[in-house]
């Protein structure tokens, strides 16, 4: 569960003046393209894990319609507020259950954005987490989860957390067990990859290898980390590795200290490490810093979401 914290006492029934909401990012383990909807959307076979990187939305009601979103940093590219996804998710909401009132969101931004660490999809979960308790509206997360996959493919994983199998177009959600604590060193290059290039760039039906997925499920399932770090696989590398080569070169540099295993993240452009050791994941951490200091390198670790 995403921790929500009260902020103040019941206003009468069970609404609330004001909750404060964590939204971790997540990583993929394995990303494979299998299909093609008639809708141009692909159909997909993933493993992802979510991270302690976490941004945090404060949410309260107020007493006009209006929805008003703050944030405590500018993003890269100024963006259209009616276009970001908290703002689509409270509408959603204000429009399904008729709210007579609006809600002032502030957001402390932690995730890096347009990184493949679904950022902007953990912010958009994590606000309908909030606001169905901020309001009382007793939603359960298979409700949110259908409301949430119309705003982003990665919505419902990012409502449900932990260690899944997604498939479909992130709707179809299978839990695995928890991974053991892993570090995961973070590498984001100070330059952007379009999802949509990556995509229509993806030639999947000629692609050489596919992701072993079955084969890192089984692994999570025997607790085999080792056997893990070893099918992570990303079938979007094919496009953005031959655009960008600092990113093979990143994932070089991880396995040459003390990584398990290494992967982009998403359509990228982060890669990331994947440690057992703490010490080892702080000096990689260190020495990245020295080599990359135009890029933002972040250590965190696997998460277990609160039952």
């Amino acid at each position: 569960m995403i921790h929500i914290r009260k902020k103040s006492e019941e206003m009468g029934g069970n609404m609330l003046n004001k909750v404060t909401i964590k939204a971790p990012a997540k990583i993929n383990l394995t990303l494979d393209v299998i299909g093609e909807k008639p809708d141009g959307y692909h159909e997909l076979r993933m493993i992802m894990q979510t991270i302690d990187l976490c941004d945090e939305l404060s949410i309260a009601h107020t007493g006009s319609p209006k929805i008003e979103l703050t944030m405590d940093k500018e993003l890269p590219e100024p963006i259209n507020v009616e276009e970001n996804l908290i703002y689509k998710a409270a509408k959603l909401l204000q429009k399904q259950y008729q709210l007579p009132f609006g809600f002032q969101i502030h957001l402390k931004k932690n995730i890096p954005a347009a990184a493949g660490l679904a950022g902007g999809s953990a912010d958009c979960a994590a606000t309908l987490l909030g606001i169905n308790h901020l309001c009382g509206l007793s939603l359960t997360k298979d409700e949110l989860c259908e409301l949430g996959v119309s705003l982003g493919a990665d919505v419902p994983f990012c409502i449900r957390q932990g260690t899944m199998l997604s498939e479909g177009i992130g709707e179809k959600l299978t839990p695995l067990p928890d991974l053991p604590p892993l570090w995961v060193l973070l590498i984001k290059p100070d330059f952007s990859i379009s999802t949509a290039y990556v995509y229509q760039n993806l030639h999947w039906k000629r692609l050489a290898y596919h992701p072993n997925t079955v084969g890192a499920a089984d692994a999570i399932n025997r607790r085999d980390v080792i056997g893990l770090a070893k099918t992570l696989s990303n079938v979007l590398e094919t496009v953005a590795f031959p655009e960008h080569p600092e990113l093979p070169e990143i994932k070089d540099f991880f396995l040459q200290n003390g990584a398990i295993g290494s992967l982009m993240s998403g359509s990228g452009p982060t890669i990331y490490g994947l440690y057992q050791d703490e010490i080892l994941a702080n000096i990689a951490c260190k020495t990245a810093q020295e080599k990359y200091p135009e890029y933002e390198t972040l250590l965190c670790q696997t998460k277990i979401p609160e039952k």
